[in-house]
């Protein structure tokens, strides 16, 4: 990861992404003295780091900042060493984290040492989601087209639309479903005021994508949540909630614990 941040080249490629995501090629090579050709080889390094994440939308691949390799490394060495130039690391995780808030979507890739089984598992069974998503559990035959149904038993919440409906469903490859509908309840349940839950409910529905990638003895885990409004105030819980659910979900598959139980 510092080989490919050594470059400045790349690390203007990263501001731009920092700035907004989902560019393309083509985008990226707008503006710049190096050939497109030089603007891959680099995507590429920054990839093969981890600090890119691509998508592909039909004929294009779309590029995002992952913020998650550089939280691995203030997560193993700053509780380490306290020097200033280290914490300078958890610094630029949370300017990194707080500028995604701005772009029009989220991306996250983790990788888990589980398999696709599994990890398709985790993302449907309520047995699982209920350990790592706090409760959470979807009532549904996670059939293409089907309705959702949101529930929290600890809070006492249900949340049934039909609009909530499965996108795409591809066993243990790829899952796409739209967000979950901004009720009454659900505003009681998370202690939500009254002018959130007004400004959530003017927003359009976004929708989350779960990419399942088998690595042999690990899954590339990727997550796109989009659909989002510029200045969209769901996209801002979404950016810090994400985070921590896919670290529980890592830990759970991986330890067989959560990281509440942990």
């Amino acid at each position: 990861m510092f080989r490919a941040l050594a470059d400045p080249c790349r690390r203007q490629l990263l501001d731009e992404l920092n700035q907004r995501g989902g560019r393309t090629l083509s985008e990226l090579c707008t503006g710049k003295r190096m050939s497109r050709q030089a603007v891959t080889k680099h995507l590429g390094v920054l990839e093969a780091a981890g600090l890119v994440t691509t998508v592909r939308r039909g004929r294009e691949k779309l590029h995002y900042l992952n913020t998650a390799p550089i939280g691995d490394i203030a997560d193993r060495w700053i509780s380490r060493y306290q020097r200033h130039r280290v914490e300078a690391l958890a610094d630029l995780r949370r300017a990194l984290e707080e500028s995604t808030m701005t772009t029009p979507s989220f991306a996250y890739t983790t990788y888990i040492r589980t398999t696709p089984a599994r990890c398709w598992q985790a993302l449907t069974e309520p047995a699982f989601t209920r350990r790592y998503w706090q409760g959470i559990e979807f009532e549904t035959d996670w059939e293409k087209g089907s309705t959702m149904t949101l529930r929290n038993d600890r809070l006492g919440l249900r949340i049934e639309d039909p609009e909530q409906v499965v996108l795409e469903s591809d066993p243990y490859r790829r899952l796409s479903y739209t967000w979950h509908s901004f009720t009454d309840e659900w505003a009681r349940a998370y202690e939500f005021d009254d002018d959130f839950l007004a400004r959530v409910r003017t927003e359009p529905r976004s929708r989350v994508t779960f990419e399942i990638e088998d690595l042999g003895d690990m899954v590339r885990l990727l997550v796109l949540h989009d659909g989002f409004e510029a200045g969209s105030s769901v996209l801002e819980g979404i950016s810090q909630g994400w985070p921590a659910i896919l670290s529980s979900l890592k830990t759970m598959l991986e330890t067989g614990d959560t990281l509440a139980e942990a």
